[in-house]
């Protein structure tokens, strides 16, 4: 195997990481990378196979879970996931059980029922949205209390 085949192999793998951010082949890049190394150094195919592979494993062992700490810590909700925790107005009565309500939150209405099959939530009441299901908001009564 010509050690020229390593490299092509590394920026191709960079070239992905750098068009889909998911820090997945970045791992994969690197091992590349000390391969082509071990290839210019006269390490045999074998050797630089398996540098490949140790490599590639010990960066993706070690290093992803703090690589995906740090990288997501800046990530925002969007959308409908900003709703958790967030508190709404019940403008329909709420009746998990005939599959009815609608509550109003950031100026939007959005259907909602309750965790409880058979719950229900009277009109100008505040909840807080526990959840998303489909396209309806799991709420609760903003006065109940977890024991």
């Amino acid at each position: 195997m010509k050690t020229i085949y390593w490299l092509a192999l590394f920026v191709v793998l960079l070239v992905i990481e750098i068009i889909t951010m998911g820090l997945t082949t970045i791992w994969f890049a690197a091992g590349a990378l000390i391969a082509f190394v071990a290839g210019i150094l006269g390490f045999g195919v074998t050797v630089q196979v398996v540098v490949f592979i140790v490599v590639s494993a010990v960066l993706l062992i070690m290093t992803r879970p703090l690589a995906v700490k740090y990288f997501n810590q800046e990530r925002q909700k969007t959308n409908a996931e900003s709703l958790i925790g967030q508190q709404a107005l019940v403008i329909e009565d709420i009746d998990t059980l005939e599959a009815k309500g609608r509550v109003e939150i950031r100026g939007m209405e959005w259907a909602a029922k309750t965790d409880e099959p058979d719950g229900k939530i009277p009109k100008n009441t505040v909840v807080v949205v526990n959840g998303i299901q489909g396209v309806k908001l799991i709420v609760r009564d903003r006065e109940e209390r977890d024991y």
